[in-house]
């Protein structure tokens, strides 16, 4: 299959949002956490937005996912903390995630899998600004224990788990790559291996559709790609901005929606008040699969 030519229009659901990121599919709405705001948004397909959490921690970065019974997990990235939503609307303390990394280096993404085994990634160093070095893995599995299953990943980004619980692939934006790694029964990852190369992109976020094709984002480039296993190129969806992040969502999982912002770094972008985030969409050739 070559690469498409197809240049299909993007259509704006959302604009004026501070810096969006952590796209999700949840019911019947299109989730996101918006890290300048502090907040996670919940829209509809009319575009309508409802705040669902407000935060009073630091929120670059803040990823957030659902437990298996429902229950809402945030990330507090730089308290180490995966936080859980009460039916009040608080939040409490799920899981201490210090002690797995350095203390203030910032959590990054979560996704829970199908069987309720929640992965984090960690940077492994202060973005932006900091020395690089290469972060990790953490497992918070269902009953509660936690553990480091990777590391040595060069700034891990966006996750998905597969269908069958057997694969995660993680976005190693340093590296260039999408990385693989099989799921063990107890949630471990073992045999690491490169699942598609990205050429000159950084991927971000990433999500998985029913071809087993996986989208990625790209900031710098502008763009938001779809490759296959060995890392060939399917399709490429131009944008006029950084594209951070992208989730298949819809009443069909068959819309592809992107997050996508003018980067012109941290103060500016997140803390300038500029407030370029939008929520793109475009029909996506297969449907969204596995997790998130």
């Amino acid at each position: 299959m070559t690469h498409s030519s197809e240049k299909p229009e993007a259509k704006t659901l959302l604009t004026d949002i501070a810096f969006g990121e952590s796209p999700r599919w949840r019911g019947d709405r299109f989730w996101f956490a918006d890290w300048g705001a502090k907040e996670i948004v919940a829209v509809d397909a009319n575009g309508s937005r409802e705040v669902m959490v407000r935060v009073s921690f630091p929120s670059f970065p803040m990823s957030f996912d659902w437990l298996l019974d429902g229950r809402l997990l945030v990330v507090s990235a730089r308290d180490g903390l995966l936080l859980r939503q009460e039916p009040d609307g608080s939040l409490a303390t799920h899981a201490d995630l210090n002690g797995l990394a350095p203390k203030g280096l910032p959590w990054n993404e979560l996704v829970v899998d199908g069987r309720g085994n929640a992965y984090i990634n960690n940077t492994g160093f202060e973005f932006p600004g900091g020395e690089f070095a290469p972060g990790s893995i953490a497992l918070l599995t269902s009953d509660g224990s936690v553990r480091k299953v990777a590391d040595g990943i060069a700034f891990p980004n966006g996750m998905v788990v597969t269908s069958d619980n057997a694969t995660l692939i993680v976005a190693e934006s340093y590296g260039q790559r999408l990385t693989a790694f099989d799921i063990a029964p107890d949630g471990g990852l073992s045999n690491r291996r490169i699942w598609a190369g990205t050429g000159q992109d950084h991927p971000d976020g990433i999500c998985l559709d029913a071809q087993g094709a996986v989208w990625y984002a790209d900031v710098a480039s502008k763009r938001c790609v779809r490759v296959r296993k060995g890392g060939e190129v399917l399709q490429v969806i131009d944008l006029d901005r950084g594209c951070f992040a992208c989730v298949l969502g819809g009443e069909d999982r068959k819309t592809l929606y992107m997050l996508a912002t003018e980067w012109r770094g941290v103060d500016q972008s997140i803390a300038g008040g500029a407030r370029t985030g939008q929520v793109l969409t475009i029909e996506a050739a297969a449907p969204g699969a596995g997790w998130p």
